[in-house]
């Protein structure tokens, strides 16, 4: 038996059709769940993790797509958690195209903000000289994922945030009418005003953001 077939076999095990319900709701029916809890989840996948330690450090990449591409919204979550410890600080150049592919399908934003900030933030900070074309690609798709990404990606960045980049990026999407990018841009400016919140007040104070973005990005400042 491989990794994914027992994981496959756990889950079902533990799947309650009661809980599940709910969290597809929450979910708006984008996806279907087992109805498998965080922490129980957790609890199935750390042994299996161990049993099979050797088969997932090997292949590890063409594990988390195949979690990807089955239905069930706790094997994405499952394949987040490996992908993030098996791959932190380890990327090679190619794992862009993995990234991409991980942010683009299924996507919605519980899968897209943590690998945003987790996988595409942290490979950017191994090789900053693919930064911008990187992000002006992202920026530029018609995938909305992608833009939102682009957006929220330095969000674990800190002091060392680009804030021209961010600003840039604010700027070109401010107009967007998708709920998801006019709240990215609220979020990354939020986040960085904890480190630099005259620069965000006056970015914020000298651009036309939509409503929500304004809000958001003032939130720690005004209160």
């Amino acid at each position: 038996m491989t990794f994914i077939e027992d994981l496959e076999k756990k889950l079902v095990e533990k799947s309650d059709r009661e809980l599940a319900i709910p969290m597809e709701n929450y979910m708006k029916n984008n996806f279907s769940f087992f109805g498998i809890k965080n922490q129980p989840r957790k609890a199935i996948l750390k042994p299996l993790w161990r049993k099979y330690k050797d088969e997932i450090k090997l292949d590890f990449r063409n594990i988390t797509l195949a979690l990807f591409d089955k239905t069930e919204r706790e094997f994405h979550y499952c394949a987040m958690e490996i992908i993030f410890k098996e791959i932190n600080k380890k990327f090679v150049k190619e794992d862009i195209q993995l990234i991409e592919k991980l942010i683009t399908k299924n996507s919605w934003w519980d899968s897209v903000d943590f690998l945003a900030k987790y996988l595409l933030g942290n490979y950017l900070l191994q090789f900053p000289e693919k930064t911008l074309p990187i992000i002006e690609r992202f920026s530029n798709s018609t995938n909305m994922w992608l833009n939102r990404s682009a957006i929220i990606f330095q969000l674990d960045y800190k002091v060392k945030t680009n804030f021209d980049l961010l600003k840039a990026e604010c700027e070109k999407h401010k107009n967007s009418k998708e709920f998801f990018i006019q709240k990215a841009i609220g979020w990354a400016l939020r986040d960085y005003s904890r480190f630099n919140p005259n620069g965000v007040l006056d970015y914020v104070n000298s651009t036309q953001l939509k409503p929500l973005s304004q809000r958001e990005a003032l939130r720690l400042i005004l209160k």
